[in-house]
């Protein structure tokens, strides 16, 4: 016989881990031995348990995922984590694949891909949905926007003017516009809605 393959689920969303403990206990060499509702949690549980994989959500409160990841990979490099997001960003996915993930998938294909990536993990393989694998792909030559671009983006996501992005930012007005051409340059966007809708689909910021 197969020796059991443990599981350990984290998320935030209690249906969701039910949900996913559901199919994964349909199969005979597969245990759920904990569940985790945000990353300070996984890492304890983690260092407890000891599974054989992860199941990782990567927008939760507090510790996010990508920092769980991080922390868990520093306890056990050979951590074998799969994360499970409603998003398929490219930048959001190689965060979290050069915090230590080995794959990435999307919640809306659980049910047809789950079980064959956690198998392809256990055996060394790493997964990525198709849809983030184009995307990374897409991007791959995209100028990336600068930690400060980025900051700017934040505060136009929550409706700011110019004005109000340099007070807070301690900028001036002129600089704030300059960094919102190069935003809209780097992300091949005409105005403030599109850049901040491309940039959330992206996994650059989040809303």
């Amino acid at each position: 016989m197969s020796r059991t393959l443990s599981v350990l689920i984290v998320d935030d969303h209690p249906l969701l881990r039910e949900g996913v403990a559901a199919v994964l206990q349909a199969e005979q060499d597969i245990e759920v031995v904990g569940q985790a509702a945000d990353g300070h949690d996984a890492v304890d549980q983690f260092q407890r348990l000891r599974p054989d994989v992860v199941l990782m959500d990567l927008q939760m409160p507090g510790m996010d995922g990508v920092q769980a990841i991080g922390a868990i990979r520093s306890i056990a490099p050979d951590a074998r984590i799969i994360v499970l997001t409603t998003y398929a960003g490219d930048v959001r996915a190689l965060s979290a694949l050069r915090a230590g993930a080995s794959g990435y998938l999307l919640k809306s294909s659980l049910r047809r891909e789950l079980i064959d990536t956690i198998r392809a993990v256990i055996g060394g393989q790493r997964y990525l949905h198709p849809e983030v694998a184009h995307d990374i792909a897409v991007n791959a030559i995209a100028d990336a926007l600068s930690d400060r671009e980025t900051d700017v983006l934040r505060y136009v996501a929550r409706g700011a003017a110019n004005k109000e992005i340099a007070r807070a930012l301690r900028l001036s007005e002129d600089t704030v516009k300059g960094h919102m051409r190069s935003i809209f340059a780097k992300l091949d966007v005409t105005d403030r809605t599109q850049a901040v809708t491309v940039a959330h689909r992206r996994g650059i910021i989040a809303l």
